[in-house]
């Protein structure tokens, strides 16, 4: 129910809306009840042959009666779904903040398949916890209670009997019901996400599953999965009817009970018969608003899943960046500096460290390459220095500032990040350029891509979803020239040109190097060649720092990088 308090607070930010709401509904419910009362009492009237001047107040009270239901409950329903849209829109701009922090990482602990559903589905399915489950019970209770002090001035006993009725089918039934409910949600739940899952799974995967013939096996998975989906959404709506029609059934009891015993006081002159047709109408109309009720259990359970789905993406994260930052600001005339003391750092849930006891300085306008074997910790060490992960142990500064002083948005802002992977939306080539920074013309794009070896591009050429128009290499230039044109002081590179042939490399490195010379720069490569004007070298190995030094210290030595170099060699030789 934690998870429910904070959609609640959210909510609660409504709430002259959410007080309106409240009103008219229970101005609609109890002028239903007031319609069907006076008309039961003016049946009775009737029946004595009055003269129709002794009915005009019961006729115009019933007209107005009527009039108020109407303008009540459009009232109710205007208030009641403007106040749960902007819920629904101040859940996501909430929502939204929390996780936009996380995205760098959160792919690595949830399928996107998973988080489409959650972020989608769960987010649409508590539009139900204000219409069904927060309003309705109080609704109800107040025209319950109003109708029972104004029967306890005709009979008590009938009063205590529909106070019985309150407590049956508002709270007896539906508590009963909602002990059932739990598990057909938890599994409604858990199949729309695996359903979200294998679809995107499929969709993705396609052309992959089409060249090793396992297309149709993946289909057969999503049909079953579908199946099993529509299979618990099928137990739902037999158990949503079933709560109905018992809720229903209970209601038209104890409307039969109030009869009965309304009978028996008539004859046994307790009673005056003129009220027996209002007491019993009273009845029938009171347990309208009991029907809400009925479904209440099933839209419960399915707030409460969907509210602790969806926050648990964000509740037990370590980094609350919004919290901790300070207004660490970096000069964007000098080159910053980074220093890591003693920095072990594991992935969540993985016993192996994925980076141990590293101590590293990369000064003010130094040239460093990260080199090693694939999974020794190289990306990951980067991924530390841009804020992705929080370390376990140890410090990184910049410029002399802890890092957790210091806001994603600031580091970002003041670096050039070139990663393994990179997005390229839907567009042109100037559509992606122009994402570098704000300002840039024409002929500064087309001089950078020229760097880059990518002239042949025009600035109007289309670039479609991913990049899916563009070859491995491209895609690396152009990111190249995104992270050239930003034109920032801090270069972080990780294998930038691993797709780019050895000839394109050079070229490229040739202009990094000639704009960054008076940056800092690191750049991860597993290829050894072109390291030589790199100021320091460091080699790591599962996690471990192995070597440090220039090119040429390292090959004197002749340890590791120079194993490294003579295996290049006679790989490429």
């Amino acid at each position: 129910m934690r998870d429910l308090s904070s959609a609640l607070k959210l909510m609660l930010i409504e709430k002259k809306d959410i007080f309106y709401s409240i009103i008219f509904g229970f101005c609609a419910g109890i002028a239903a009840v007031g319609i069907f009362s006076a008309s039961g009492y003016m049946i009775s009237k009737s029946a004595l042959e009055s003269p129709v001047y002794a009915l005009a107040v019961m006729i115009a009270l019933v007209k107005l009666f009527g009039f108020a239901r109407a303008l009540g409950r459009y009232a109710e329903r205007y208030f009641s779904h403007r106040a749960t849209f902007t819920m629904l829109s101040h859940l996501r701009v909430s929502f939204y903040e929390k996780i936009e922090p996380l995205a760098p990482r959160i792919f690595q602990n949830y399928r996107s398949g998973d988080l489409l559903a959650r972020i989608v589905g769960d987010v649409e399915s508590l539009q139900h916890f204000f219409l069904r489950v927060y309003y309705p019970p109080i609704v109800l209770l107040l025209v319950f209670l109003c109708t029972i002090l104004f029967t306890s001035f005709y009979s008590p006993y009938v009063a205590i009997v529909l106070f019985l009725g309150l407590l049956i089918t508002g709270f007896v039934v539906p508590a009963f019901f909602a002990v059932k409910q739990k598990k057909i949600d938890k599994n409604i739940r858990e199949k729309r996400a695996l359903l979200s899952t294998d679809v995107i799974e499929l969709m993705y995967g396609f052309r992959d599953l089409k060249i090793y013939q396992k297309l149709e096996e993946m289909e057969q998975q999503l049909t079953k999965t579908s199946d099993d989906y529509i299979c618990e959404q099928e137990k739902d709506g037999i158990q949503a009817i079933y709560n109905h029609s018992l809720n229903t059934m209970v209601s038209l009891i104890i409307s039969w009970f109030v009869l009965l015993l309304s009978s028996y006081m008539v004859t046994a002159d307790q009673l005056d018969g003129l009220f027996l047709a209002m007491l019993v109408m009273a009845s029938l109309t009171v347990f309208e608003n009991a029907t809400p009720m009925a479904v209440l259990p099933s839209h419960l359970e399915n707030s409460r899943h969907a509210a602790a789905r969806l926050f648990s993406l964000v509740q037990d994260e370590p980094i609350k960046d919004q919290e901790i930052e300070t207004t660490v600001q970096f000069d964007h005339q000098k080159a910053i500096a980074l220093r890591m003391n003693n920095v072990t750092f594991a992935f969540p849930g993985d016993s192996r460290n994925a980076l141990n006891h590293i101590s590293l300085s990369f000064p003010s306008g130094s040239k460093t390459a990260i080199v090693g074997p694939s999974g020794s910790g190289k990306s990951t060490l980067l991924q530390l220095i841009l804020k992705f992960h929080t370390i376990n142990q140890g410090e990184i500064f910049l410029d002399d500032h802890p890092i957790d002083l210091v806001s994603q948005e600031e580091l970002w802002k003041r670096a050039n990040v070139v990663l393994q992977e990179n997005h390229f939306f839907f567009g042109t080539i100037r559509d992606n350029l122009m994402i570098a920074k704000e300002g840039l013309i024409d002929d500064e794009m087309e001089k950078t891509l020229a760097k880059v070896k990518l002239e042949h591009f025009s600035l109007s050429d289309p670039v479609f979803e991913k990049g899916e128009n563009l070859s491995g290499g491209e895609k690396q230039r152009l990111a190249i020239a995104r992270a050239m044109l930003k034109d920032e002081r801090l270069w972080l590179l990780d294998e930038p040109t691993s797709s780019v042939d050895a000839l394109t490399e050079r070229y490229i490195y040739n202009h990094i190097l000639l704009q960054a010379k008076n940056d800092t720069l690191v750049l991860i490569s597993h290829r050894l060649t072109g390291l030589e004007k790199m100021d320091q070298i460091i080699v790591l190995e599962n996690g471990k720092l192995i070597e440090v030094g220039t090119f040429d210290e390292l090959m004197e030595k002749k340890g590791y990088f120079y194993q490294l170099k003579q295996i290049e060699k006679s790989v490429f030789m």
